[in-house]
C-alpha cells in the first residue's frame, strides 16, 4: 500500500505553510470540499492531524473513535500556533515503524497501520491541494506523499464494488492519462484539477 518509510514531515510543513499563508479575511471562502469554507477546511486539517498522530502512537480513545462526520469542523482558538505544531507531532509519530506495523484505528474506523498511513499521506497532500485553490497559493506537493497518495486513490477506485467512476470521496473526475500526476490524483479523490475560487 505504502512504503513504510514514507516521511510525512515535508507534506505536513508544506501544508503549514500554506496555513500561515491564509489570512483572516480568506476564512470564509470556499473551497473544492463542497460543505467546507477555509475555516472549516483548516479545522478538518487540525483534527485530522490530532487523530492521525495518535493513530500513529497507537493511543487510542476520543481522538481516533470519533467520524469526520460528527459536526462540521472549524478553528479553535489559537490554530495558527497549534496547527503546525499537530503537524509536526503526526509527522514524527509515522516515523516510528511501529505506527506502521498492526492494527489502528482512526476515525472510529478500525484498519491497518500500513493502510492509515496510506489515509493520511492522500489527506494531506488532497486537503493541501484544497487549501492552496482556495486561498490563491502555490502548491507542490511532497513527490512521495504525491506517489503515495495517487497509489492509495487508485486502488480504492479499483476495489471490488466500485464501477471504475467511483472513488472513496464521491466520482472520479476523468483526466487524461498524460496530465501532472497531482491533476490525476485530484481526479481520483473526485475532485475538478481546474477548480478556482468564485470569490
Amino acid at each position: 500500500m505504502t512504503d513504510p518509510t514514507l516521511d510525512l514531515g515535508p507534506q505536513a510543513r508544506i501544508i503549514a505553510r500554506l496555513a500561515e499563508g491564509v489570512t483572516d479575511a480568506q476564512l470564509a471562502d470556499g473551497t473544492p470540499c463542497p460543505r467546507y469554507a477555509v475555516r472549516h477546511l483548516l479545522g478538518h486539517l487540525a483534527g485530522l492531524s490530532v487523530a492521525f498522530r495518535d493513530a500513529g502512537r497507537k493511543d487510542l480513545g476520543v481522538t481516533t473513535d470519533t467520524s469526520p462526520d460528527t459536526a462540521l469542523p472549524d478553528l479553535r482558538p489559537g490554530w495558527r500556533e497549534g496547527l503546525p505544531t499537530a503537524l509536526d507531532e503526526l509527522a514524527e509519530a509515522w516515523r516510528d515503524p511501529r505506527a506502521w506495523t498492526g492494527m489502528t484505528r482512526a476515525g472510529g474506523v478500525d484498519l491497518p497501520g500500513e493502510v492509515a498511513g496510506a489515509v493520511v499521506a492522500d489527506e494531506l497532500v488532497v486537503h493541501g491541494w484544497d487549501l492552496a485553490r482556495a486561498t490563491g497559493q502555490d502548491y507542490a506537493p511532497d513527490p512521495a506523499a504525491l506517489e503515495a497518495a495517487h497509489t492509495f486513490l487508485l486502488a480504492a477506485a479499483a476495489e471490488p464494488g466500485r464501477d471504475g467512476g467511483e472513488g472513496i470521496f464521491g466520482p472520479v473526475v476523468p483526466v487524461p492519462s498524460d496530465a501532472p500526476l497531482l491533476d490525476r490524483t485530484v481526479g481520483l479523490s473526485g475532485r475538478d484539477p481546474g477548480w478556482t475560487s468564485k470569490a
